[in-house]
């Protein structure tokens, strides 16, 4: 796999971090939570995004973004409550939100169609505020997202965020340099929610984490699966085991948690002696329970890809093998995604995925058909992955006719692919049963 930890620069503004306080063994306090938790600064009513940022750089924490770890943490807390904030406005003025939208007269915060984004850094600089390079992702510790984000970059301090649009924002605002969040999984697919992120801030694909998932079923020490009344984790998780759960004979409801290891962690902190969690081995270990049954995931190549967000592009390279990620949108017209898709095709480029995602803000139209008769019709932004580097003159080419028939183009990320080897996670090898 290739590193990008260098490679993310604070910029104009320099921040000192200090390591702080160790963990304790839950670790919940360095997890951000949302606007029920209470926050110490007085920037929690905020609702605009440069006004939280003002408040963190200037009057929250004298000196720089925090002194502690506990500091940057209270900061992002501050964020989250902005995001539940800006999620209730939504939903009072129907959903309608400015950057959200694609639309002719609505697109001032995307990149038009005739203005590419140019790469302006490199993979070699360090982060300006003298740290080690600090990254957000979703879940509480011991989730696969922490493990991915470890792999990404060993020696960073991480964040864990209890949105994906919390730990888009705190590297927007300058709280960490990185993010590295879910997009899709070998059997679950897709992560519908962070594509449609994506489209809504101005972050950039920078690299990529390909990694093996290993499902355990946890519960509190000396529970039996007899025990068991019902399954908790993430929904992409239930999905993943749901063979081996009706192999295991387990008369369980299934029910959602917003991470595999925050489940584990409700199930310690409440003392939840008829539920079982399904997360990492790590999770137990963190959260003090046992592992009861171990390779639960039904596909044993079982593998979550990661990408990994940055505030700046880096520089697309030649010597080494780079994906480049897409979302485009086009008007009606005839065969005009075969058009799209043929200038890859022409130019011997490989297209490794190609996803349709609802236009969020015109989900259907009408249209009168060669009949003269209404016809619905559904609008729909497309995500492409391909095979190139934006270094490469065939990718800059295709591209540029790609323009042609599309109304909306942005470049979302060209970056090296992670290549690392690994090996499968394991099967439905071994149930230690007890």
């Amino acid at each position: 796999m290739f590193s990008v930890c260098q490679s993310f620069s604070v910029g104009r503004n320099k921040y000192k971090i200090s390591t702080g306080s160790p963990l304790s063994k839950l670790q919940r306090q360095f997890t951000i939570r949302c606007a029920s938790e209470s926050l110490h600064y007085s920037a929690t009513n905020a609702t605009d995004p440069a006004s939280v940022a003002a408040s963190i750089n200037n009057s929250a924490f004298t000196g720089g973004i925090g002194k502690t770890r506990g500091d940057w943490q209270s900061s992002c807390a501050i964020l989250s409550s902005t995001v539940v904030k800006q999620q209730q406005d939504n939903e009072k003025t129907n959903g309608v939100e400015n950057v959200t939208v694609v639309d002719r007269d609505r697109i001032s915060d995307l990149v038009p169609t005739g203005n590419l984004p140019k790469p302006l850094s490199d993979l070699i600089p360090t982060p300006a505020h003298g740290s080690e390079t600090r990254v957000a992702y979703q879940g509480v510790p011991g989730a696969y997202s922490e493990a991915a984000a470890a792999n990404a970059c060993p020696n960073g301090e991480f964040i864990p965020c209890d949105q994906f649009q919390v730990a888009f924002q705190a590297v927007e605002l300058w709280i960490a340099d990185l993010a590295v969040l879910p997009l899709e999984n070998s059997v679950g697919g897709s992560i519908h929610r962070n594509y449609d992120l994506l489209l809504r801030h101005r972050l950039h694909i920078v690299g990529e984490v390909q990694l093996p998932v290993r499902h355990c079923l946890l519960a509190l020490p000396g529970v039996r699966k007899q025990d068991l009344n019902r399954v908790i984790s993430d929904p992409q998780a239930l999905a993943q085991c749901e063979l081996t759960l009706n192999k295991l004979a387990l008369n369980v409801t299934r029910e959602e948690a917003y991470s595999t290891a925050g489940a584990a962690e409700i199930i310690a902190e409440r003392n939840l002696r008829d539920t079982a969690a399904i997360a990492s081995e790590r999770a137990a270990k963190l959260y003090g329970l046992d592992v009861i049954a171990d390779g639960i995931h039904d596909d044993c190549n079982n593998v979550t890809r990661f990408a990994m967000l940055a505030r700046e592009p880096i520089i697309p390279r030649t010597d080494r093998p780079f994906r480049t990620s897409i979302v485009f949108a086009h008007d009606n017209g005839t065969a005009v995604l075969f058009k799209v898709l043929s200038v890859f095709a022409f130019r011997n480029i490989n297209l490794t995925k190609i996803e349709s995602r609802p236009h969020r803000n015109r989900p259907i139209t009408f249209v009168d058909d060669d009949n003269g008769e209404t016809a619905k019709r559904f609008e729909y932004m497309f995500y492409v992955d391909f095979e190139a580097s934006m270094a490469n003159v065939r990718a800059q080419n295709a591209l540029s006719d790609v323009q042609e028939f599309t109304t909306f183009l942005r470049v979302l990320g060209s970056y090296p692919i992670d290549i690392s080897p690994w090996s499968p996670s394991g099967g439905i090898h071994r149930y230690d049963v007890t």
